[in-house]
């Protein structure tokens, strides 16, 4: 079994036994191509006037034909104010738009404009140049498999039915 030396502590606790670790972690493996996805999407979108959670925002408004600001929070994990201030940008580059919703004038209906339509267009044929750049290394099954692989860890309902059968 591995021991690691830890640096400060007594004889005793001179070394740290690793116990049932898998061979193979892929947190920070994944953690780094996620910092260079995100390092050369920036850079893309930068000259767009857009940074990543406006794209995200962009996507989800154009997926679902329009959002209520609450449910667009809910959506994006963020808080209502953090939205509020997202959709500000957008609005201000006329990116998207706001209107009271007639059945209840206390929330606001959120679609995209046709400008915003266009901007996403662009930034999403950019961040196809990114994904061919950082992705570069693999084959088109390999990149297949890459997204069917993360698309089925990070869908919610796949986690929590995976922590159900685990428990």
């Amino acid at each position: 079994m591995p021991r690691f030396p830890a640096s400060g502590q007594n004889s005793q606790m001179a070394t740290l036994p690793v116990l049932n670790q898998p061979p193979r972690r892929s947190g920070a493996l994944l953690d780094n191509l996620a910092r260079r996805m995100r390092l050369h999407a920036e850079s893309v979108l930068g000259p767009l006037g857009l940074r990543p959670r406006h794209l995200v925002a962009l996507t989800v408004l154009r997926d679902r034909d329009g959002s209520t600001q609450q449910a667009l929070a809910t959506t994006l994990m963020m808080d209502r104010a953090t939205v509020v201030g997202l959709l500000n940008d957008l609005e201000a580059d006329a990116l998207i738009e706001r209107q009271r919703s007639p059945e209840d004038r206390r929330r606001h209906i959120v679609q995209l404009t046709d400008r915003g339509a266009k901007r996403l267009a662009k930034a999403e044929f950019a961040l196809a140049g990114v994904e061919d750049e950082v992705l570069a290394a693999l084959d088109a099954r390999q990149r297949a498999t890459l997204y069917e692989l993360v698309t089925e860890g990070t869908t919610e309902e796949r986690v929590s039915e995976r922590r159900r059968t685990q428990a």
